[in-house]
């Protein structure tokens, strides 16, 4: 009877603890499944804060203060929120925001020097929204929704971040594309038409109101040849159909704006690479927007005045060295009134010093030559060069 007492209740201890091993299960299972919707999951933060100063401030407001030595204070702050639901699938959110009138309002050039700008007082906006699918069957990736045109057009590998690279409009996008007015609603195709060879073709709202969008649209095509390890060799062309009025004949409007470009970047090693940018469009076409400024033109987009632009650099280890012009069109000089209209040219270096996994401070220099064409407001009081020195602190986790 011993014996079998000590089986029953060896049996019942049994069914006990696989009753409890069960429940466990039963009560992992569940708190996985509370976990499932963050599978794949990834948030990322940076904040950016950039100082910059210069005693050749040129613009008219700093010359009517009669002040040309002035040093302005900026930051700004991402959110990117991404989620994988498998391999074909993703969704992605960007929220930003920021503070600080920058060294830019106190520039008059064609081409300013801090990308980073963003003087939204702290209002936080909603900078990008879609989601991309990538087709099983054949090599089509579709994206829509709200969209930066300057993700998938005149990207760059070491030209193309002014939070980690450079900060100079020129060195970070090219400032003949005639961009939408802001990231907007849009679709992007992209596909890889043999093993050397993408395409991305894009299609956007170009004012971003989502109003007359089939009359006020954005269209761009890339081809990106990657024959040799490391580099990408990208040509593109683009169109925006606004309506943009002639330089030469102001009652002619009406035309949609049309330009062309070049974007190569190269990798030697891990610590070395070259990159090299050409952009050109119409440039006998200005976009208005209804008040003149003080030559008596009516206030164009930021790369009315110009005709063509190019530069070129190289990174190497946490030192980024680079230099480009911008060329002034023929037609805006003969509308104005004894302009020069000169070639403006830039020069930008920067040093990255990791001080942490998560935060770099980066001392930068610009130089820029011939400042707004040698045109500027107060060019008979100053010479037409601007230097600029600054610092950058970049936190990310």
């Amino acid at each position: 009877m011993g014996i079998i007492s000590i089986i029953s209740m060896s049996n019942l201890l049994a069914a006990d603890m696989a009753a409890e091993v069960a429940a466990l299960k039963a009560q992992m299972s569940k708190f996985e499944e509370s976990f499932k919707p963050l599978e794949g999951l990834r948030i990322g933060v940076g904040a950016t804060f950039i100082s910059q100063g210069t005693n050749d401030a040129n613009n008219n407001t700093v010359n009517n203060k009669n002040e040309s030595n002035v040093s302005k204070l900026s930051y700004s702050v991402d959110i990117e929120i991404e989620k994988t639901f498998d391999n074909e699938n993703i969704a992605f959110i960007h929220l930003e925001t920021g503070d600080g009138i920058s060294l830019e309002y106190d520039l008059e050039v064609f081409s300013n020097v801090n990308r980073d700008t963003d003087a939204s007082s702290g209002l936080v906006s909603l900078t990008e929204a879609w989601y991309e699918h990538s087709a099983d069957l054949f090599p089509l990736t579709v994206t829509f929704g709200k969209i930066d045109p300057t993700i998938y057009l005149d990207n760059n590998e070491y030209a193309n971040d002014e939070c980690t690279q450079f900060l100079s409009h020129i060195f970070r996008n090219s400032p003949v594309i005639s961009f939408p007015n802001d990231n907007a609603l849009g679709f992007r195709f992209a596909s890889e038409l043999a093993e050397v060879l993408s395409l991305d073709f894009m299609v956007m709202d170009a004012v971003g109101d989502g109003e007359d969008v089939v009359d006020n649209s954005f269209f761009s095509l890339q081809l990106n040849f990657t024959p040799f390890e490391g580099g990408n060799y990208r040509v593109y062309g683009w169109v925006n159909n606004r309506s943009f009025t002639d330089w030469r004949d102001s009652m002619s409007d009406g035309h949609e704006k049309k330009g062309f470009g070049l974007s190569f970047d190269q990798a030697f090693s891990e610590d070395f690479g070259l990159f090299f940018r050409y952009g050109r469009q119409e440039s006998n076409l200005w976009l208005g927007t209804g008040w003149s400024d003080r030559n008596g033109f009516i206030e164009k987009d930021e790369g009315s005045y110009l005709d063509s632009s190019w530069s070129f650099g190289f990174e190497a280890s946490n030192l980024g060295v680079a230099y480009g012009e911008v060329m002034p069109s023929i037609e805006y000089k003969e509308a104005g009134t004894d302009l020069a209209a000169e070639k403006e040219k830039h020069f930008e270096a920067y040093y990255a010093i990791e001080v942490t996994d998560h935060l770099t401070f980066s001392p930068n220099v610009q130089v820029i030559r011939n400042a707004f064409g040698g045109d500027a407001y107060n060019k008979d009081d100053k010479d037409d060069n601007i230097v600029i020195g600054g610092v950058r602190a970049q936190i990310s986790f």
